[in-house]
């Protein structure tokens, strides 16, 4: 007997009962829907549905995560032995770098998959409705907002918690106000942040290379952050030590090639702007993605970060002030580091949480981009701002489409008042 007739068969069978949507999802999972449309007449026939969108969703991020393994292993390693620098890509494509990946990131996709399901799964018996596939892109987009070494039990309190309050209180997929996977993030953030800042979680076993001759595992926003402040780094076989400052580390360490394809330690899938554009192409050409809302929000940070260099130039800002370093940041460097590209296209571009309005949307993803760049600039001890921006304009999305509509309403009705006068 197929699997597809014994899944059947438990349908049948649990017809009616609290688990019928346990295994009714699990049938839609691996098949189709077996809901179809018997009414006769005209209908809109497409071939696009939620499952199909979700999965295209998570095609354009498998680049960032298989990117994001590589680069756990590689930012390990070269953490050791910062001779590997000298040839990126000849020490990048590793096994030994995979293996790493292997071992610390399919755990964190495998912890967000089977807890956020599992709360789904709870919710659906209890209620009685149907599994969404909505949780499909929030599993992959969690492991790679995340720093590679947070631990399992913590990245699963977590999701319980973005799952429940982010979602499903408001009534499951759809609903939500905000981004259940920047929910998850924020928890984090707030309830442990010693496990989300620092220079001691963005690199695999940072924490324990104490004579390392290379890094402890900064970010790029974490260096220019501290860019006029002195750092010692320790001689590799007992040459004497340096002393440099951030700035100049993170520019000796990381060039501009480097920032652009990723090869730089943050959050799983969120350092390779290349690999996100690619993922912005996918999403545009299907039409998932708006192209308002990510080039808005580029045009946005691009116009924030410009701001702050002419503050600088204009001696505003001296470089004794904390603020310095990222103000003095080249505004379109900006774009390619931090979390502000995987931000802008995989998360602001939710259509369920943010505007839905043409004219909305250019409103709405120029403010993302221009508050990220402020906050992180004003919170130079966190210096990442795009979750806490694409959430607070989640908030107001709504608003701002309410608006516009009014807007179009009132043109409308002047229009009206002119002909006929």
């Amino acid at each position: 007997m197929s699997l597809k007739q014994n899944l059947h068969n438990l349908k049948e069978k649990y017809k009616g009962t609290k688990m019928a949507p346990a295994f009714n999802a699990i049938h839609t999972f691996l098949y189709l829907p077996n809901e179809v449309t018997h009414a006769g007449g005209t209908h809109i026939k497409a071939a696009d549905d939620l499952k199909r969108t979700m999965n295209i969703v998570i095609m354009a991020l498998i680049p960032c995560l298989l990117f994001g393994m590589f680069n756990a292993g590689y930012q390990h390693y070269a953490a050791i032995d910062n001779s590997l620098r000298a040839d990126v890509l000849a020490n990048f494509f590793t096994f030994d770098n995979l293996w790493i990946g292997i071992v610390k990131v399919l755990p964190l996709v495998i912890v967000s998959y089977g807890v956020g399901l599992l709360v789904e799964f709870i919710f659906a018996v209890i209620k009685g409705h149907e599994v969404e596939e909505g949780y499909l892109v929030t599993g992959m987009l969690v492991p790679l907002i995340v720093p590679v070494d947070t631990p399992l039990w913590m990245l699963s309190v977590a999701v319980v918690f973005g799952v429940v309050i982010g979602k499903e209180v408001f009534g499951g997929t759809g609903m939500n106000i905000l981004n259940p996977a920047l929910t998850i993030r924020a928890f984090l953030f707030f309830a442990y942040p010693t496990w989300m800042s620092g220079d001691k979680v963005w690199v695999y076993d940072a924490v324990n290379m104490n004579e390392a001759d290379a890094i402890s595992g900064e970010t790029m926003l974490g260096y220019y952050a501290k860019s006029g402040q002195e750092l010692t780094v320790k001689g590799a076989n007992g040459a004497a030590d340096i002393v440099t400052t951030y700035g100049d580390r993170a520019n000796e360490l990381y060039s501009t090639f480097d920032k652009f394809m990723g090869f730089i330690p943050g959050s799983v899938g969120e350092t390779s702007t290349f690999l996100i554009l690619i993922g912005a192409a996918i999403l545009i050409f299907t039409k998932i993605g708006s192209w308002r809302i990510i080039l808005s929000a580029f045009v946005g940070a691009a116009v924030m970060g410009l701001i702050f260099n002419q503050v600088v130039a204009a001696d505003i800002i001296t470089e004794s002030s904390k603020f310095y370093g990222l103000m003095n940041t080249v505004w379109w460097e900006h774009l390619t580091i931090g979390g502000l590209a995987f931000g802008a296209v995989f998360m602001a571009t939710d259509p369920v949480t943010g505007s839905q309005t043409n004219k909305g949307k250019w409103i709405y993803g120029f403010l993302i981009g221009f508050i990220s760049i402020m906050i992180r600039v004003f919170n130079p001890a966190y210096p990442e701002g795009v979750f806490l921006a694409i959430l607070l304009m989640n908030v107001f999305a709504p608003t701002i489409d309410h608006y516009v509509v009014q807007g179009n309403v009132k043109k409308r009705l002047n229009r009206t008042k002119v002909k006929t006068a």
